[in-house]
């Protein structure tokens, strides 16, 4: 399921590309680019997110329930996790983490394609010795792979933030404020993990 909506979230972002792009032009899509690909990119996540949501607040519940409570605070499969928070929350229970997983994604998204894009340019002008058209497939492929790590880093330390915050608020049965979970992280505690994020980019 994940994999799927990754996989839509690259074809949106294709999509919103090409459509952006030929609203504004040919000259003015090479002239803001850089606005082009983050439209596109925030777009495209936008709308992966909804369809996200209810699977992501599944999972946080899965990963954060106390496996030391007889009965379990939460079940340990998605098919009785579903109509479990259906049944205890509506159909809200599946969104109240919608608008933190926006604010975690969307500028990570933003940053993942923009910085990828604006990577491969620069690799293809200053470092690669010959044209891209000239480039065959390993070569291509080598650049791309490079694109992709430089901008995981970039997209790791700035989704990082609220990536803390909608774990800890799908910890909680009714949401709180989002000033609460900041005040109970704290300014260390929402960096937390950052290490490892950057290790499994790594």
């Amino acid at each position: 399921m994940f994999a799927s909506i990754g996989t839509a979230k690259f074809g949106f972002y294709e999509f919103f590309k090409k459509f952006f792009s030929d609203i504004a032009g040919p000259d003015n899509a090479v002239k803001y680019k850089d606005l082009l690909y983050l439209t596109a990119s925030a777009s495209a996540e936008l709308i992966a997110d909804a369809l996200l949501c209810p699977w992501e607040a599944v999972k946080v519940r899965i990963q954060t329930a106390n496996p030391a409570t007889i009965p379990r605070t939460f079940p340990t499969t998605l098919r009785e996790g579903l109509p479990k928070i259906f049944r205890d929350e509506g159909f809200g229970g599946f969104y109240k983490g919608l608008v933190p997983l926006w604010s975690r994604q969307i500028p990570y998204t933003m940053m993942k394609f923009w910085a990828f894009e604006r990577t491969v340019e620069f690799l293809y002008k200053k470092v690669v010795p010959k044209p891209r058209a000239e480039c065959n497939k390993v070569e291509q492929l080598a650049v791309s792979f490079a694109g992709g790590y430089i901008a995981g880093v970039f997209c790791a330390v700035v989704s990082h933030p609220a990536d803390s915050v909608v774990s800890k608020l799908n910890q909680y049965a009714t949401r709180p404020p989002v000033s609460q979970i900041l005040k109970e992280l704290g300014p260390v505690g929402i960096w937390r993990g950052l290490g490892m994020d950057l290790f499994m980019v790594t």
